[in-house]
């Protein structure tokens, strides 16, 4: 079950580095609070697979980093399986609820990745309000400033090396530091 965390030199250390800090930044209170992100087993996994689709996609763009992105989503995979099983879901029941997270990660890494991609800024508040408020955000200024975090987040993910990346390094914004009104 571990093996993946190995493949190709890769050091099991720099993989959980990587992986606790998108879990780190992803139970942040200020997203809680400030973006009023629904605390929750739903919502905490909600944030978990935003900033883990934008790490993913950065380390997809080097070929030199993508064992390294395969070992993170392997170490997300077990974790949420381990996290399924802490909650006493029952074993038969794991696999489907297993196939039911990869499918809502996949789902919203294509949807954010299509979203970044698209003019205007109307796509990834669109995309947040759908993937992180359930269709209905407690307004239209926290969709936007969840966009205008995950822009920046993108824009310093981009600006780190292939180097500091691959020695366990993530640089992602604060989010409080994001303004509540934009524009």
């Amino acid at each position: 079950m571990i093996f993946p965390l190995f493949r190709r030199g890769e050091r099991r250390d720099t993989i959980s580095a990587l992986y606790g800090m998108i879990v780190a930044q992803a139970r942040l209170p200020c997203f809680y609070r400030d973006y009023a992100v629904a605390d929750t087993v739903n919502g905490r996994f909600d944030l978990i697979v935003l900033h883990l689709a934008l790490v993913l996609d950065r380390l997809a763009q080097e070929p030199a980093l993508r064992d390294l992105g395969q070992g993170i989503f392997d170490l997300f995979c077990q974790d949420m399986e381990h996290n399924l099983r802490e909650m006493g879901i029952a074993d038969l029941k794991v696999p489907k609820e297993m196939q039911r997270m990869g499918e809502a990660y996949y789902g919203r890494a294509q949807a954010y990745r299509e979203a970044l991609a698209a003019t205007g800024g109307l796509a990834l508040a669109d995309a947040i309000t759908r993937n992180i408020y359930g269709g209905s955000p407690p307004g239209a200024a926290v969709a936007t400033r969840l966009a205008a975090y995950m822009r920046l987040a993108v824009g310093e993910l981009r600006a780190q090396g292939t180097a500091s990346l691959a020695a366990g390094e993530l640089h992602l914004p604060d989010p409080a530091a994001i303004p509540a009104t934009l524009g």
